[in-house]
């Protein structure tokens, strides 16, 4: 397999990870958006918590496929 196919299957794999945490980030939205219309602020925090910690996720994996890409650019640069 080559390295620019190995990295296209990498990038595929990371955006559904990225799409599923997209997901799961509006429907914390949504959650907390009908929490505190309905005045049950106990469930904000916790939202707040989880939303951010899928933030930080998927900064990692966008700055680990920059790397990646880097690092792939690089081999095929030594390899012409």
């Amino acid at each position: 397999m080559s390295l620019r196919r190995q990295g296209t299957t990498l990038f595929t794999a990371i955006l559904v990870l990225v799409a599923t945490t997209v997901i799961v980030q509006l429907w914390l939205l949504t959650v907390s958006t009908e929490a505190l219309l309905s005045g049950q602020t106990k469930t904000l925090v916790p939202a707040a918590g989880g939303s951010t910690v899928l933030l930080f996720i998927n900064a990692a994996l966008l700055r680990y496929v920059f790397r990646v890409d880097h690092e792939i650019d690089h081999e095929l640069a030594k390899k012409d």
